[in-house]
């Protein structure tokens, strides 16, 4: 039996700003200073329209940020210049995470990643604050201020977990009290905000700190994965997301709405799973995921930062295997991955969301309208371990008028799914350029013909959806679609 959906077109609509175009992820910030991640990210930024980029280490040692030898303080800002510049060129911006520690300025040996990034808080706060207001001064004078008042600077990442320092929050408290004091000094114009936390955490300890003590807070800033609420964060292996429960994401991002009141929300860190080497980022189940948790976030956040564009990733240590399961939309040759093909949908989409009727278990339906057409965004969506199967869908359009052609592109375990292609291949773990080839023909997202009927005045569409799915189904019209 057909699942079906109704929508009236001629009703109200909601906006749809692509706020999941915002801000995307990135690892490691030397990492931008390679030709393959800027090949990338320039292509993103073509493609997919992504406004900022975010990542870690802009401090550490290895971007020789702030150094020390022979007693003397040496501060260089080539490198992140060196970064800055190239987004600059490509019509980007930088979402500057403030982390970690100049091992000079450290008041400890603890560490994180391969690179071996300090997460001690500074032993010398007017030190600390000097070094801000001294980078962010530069920056200001070198790009101007009204290019740095568009940027926004995060304080650390991710405060409440040890492995980025000892979790406590009066820890934190102190060092954005120091921070926002640096950067505002220079221009109380220069946008900051935090907790930057994992699980949504501390957002009202975090916003009563800050009023108490009369300190800006810009913006409210958190991350989320799936088996957050469940107190695994960290642990999103395919086990635990069968423990989890459709729509999760949705409901952390609520809470956080409220918690944050009318200031701005943005999401720095979110994705499928928190699992850097996660087969399922590689395959059809995050597409789909991707697409149900980004249009059900609407209304609720500003900025919803996927982690991350790419696979040119080096936390734990830099990868060869072309399908490893890294968080990237890209793997690292630059092959498309369904999660890529994902943001192309939803960055071809209108910005006008339609009430829909209709529910099933694992079906959701949006219809969202442009300046001459109506795209009705399908997923067929369980998590691991919960039952789906293929499933009849009809849409009907109330009110649509009569489109001149209509067109439908699928992701799916037979269309945009490169990683089927490459264990085809033998799943070799190095490509030759013919393979690469290949792969990035299976990677394309591909136009078909959708047909449809019209009658008094409604269009119908109905589609097969496969199990862990996204189709667009576009309508086209001559002129723009009823409104």
């Amino acid at each position: 039996m057909d699942t079906h959906f109704r929508c009236d077109v001629s009703a109200p609509s909601k906006s749809l700003p692509h706020f999941w175009e915002h801000t995307i992820g990135s690892g490691h910030a030397p990492l931008a200073l390679r030709a393959d991640w800027q090949q990338q990210m320039r292509r993103c930024r073509k493609e997919l329209g992504f406004g900022h980029v975010r990542f870690h280490g802009l401090l550490s040692d290895d971007m020789g940020t702030l150094v020390c030898e022979n007693d003397q303080l040496l501060y260089s800002f080539f490198n992140a210049d060196q970064i800055f510049d190239f987004l600059l060129s490509i019509g980007m911006k930088p979402f500057v995470e403030l982390s970690f520690m100049p091992t000079t300025l450290s008041s400890g040996d603890q560490i994180v990643f391969h690179y071996r990034a300090n997460v001690t808080p500074p032993k010398d706060y007017a030190l600390w604050s000097a070094f801000i207001g001294k980078l962010v001064g530069h920056w200001v004078d070198r790009y101007g201020l009204n290019e740095v008042r568009q940027w926004f600077f995060e304080v650390w990442n991710e405060p409440n977990l040890t492995a980025f320092g000892n979790g406590k929050q009066s820890d934190y408290f102190e060092l954005y009290r120091h921070t926002v004091a640096a950067i505002k000094a220079v221009d109380a114009g220069l946008r900051v905000g935090g907790p930057a936390t994992a699980t949504n955490a501390w957002i009202e300890d975090f916003i009563g700190f800050c009023t108490k003590n009369h300190l800006p807070t810009d913006f409210i800033s958190t991350h989320h994965y799936p088996t957050d609420a469940f107190g695994k964060p960290g642990d999103d292996t395919e086990t635990q997301l069968a423990d989890s429960r459709r729509s999760v994401m949705r409901d952390q991002a609520g809470d956080a709405r409220r918690e944050a009141g009318d200031r701005p929300l943005y999401y720095t860190e979110w994705s499928s799973s928190s699992n850097p080497r996660d087969p399922l980022h590689d395959e059809p189940y995050a597409a789909t995921f991707v697409v149900k948790t980004i249009l059900e976030a609407n209304g609720l956040v500003q900025g919803y930062s996927y982690w991350t564009f790419s696979d040119i990733f080096e936390e734990n240590y830099f990868p060869s295997v072309p399908f490893h399961g890294g968080f990237g939309l890209l793997n690292i040759h630059g092959i498309a991955k369904p999660t890529y093909r994902a943001y192309e949908l939803l960055h071809a989409l209108g910005g006008e969301m339609l009430t829909v009727e209709g529910t099933h278990p694992t079906v959701d339906a949006w219809v969202v309208r442009g300046d001459r057409e109506i795209t009705i965004m399908l997923t067929n969506f369980a998590l691991p371990r919960h039952p789906i199967g293929i499933e009849s869908v009809q849409v009907t359009l109330l009110q649509a008028g009569t489109p001149v052609r209509a067109s439908v592109r699928r992701i799916d375990a037979d269309h945009a799914n490169a990683k089927r292609k490459w264990l085809a291949l033998g799943s070799p773990d190095y490509l030759s350029a013919s393979a690469v080839t290949e792969l990035n023909a299976a990677s394309v997202l591909e136009t078909e013909r959708q047909d449809f009927t019209c009658r008094d005045g409604a269009v119908d569409v109905s589609t097969l959806l496969a199990p862990l799915s996204v189709t667009a189904i576009t309508l086209a019209y001559a002129g723009a679609p009823v409104a």
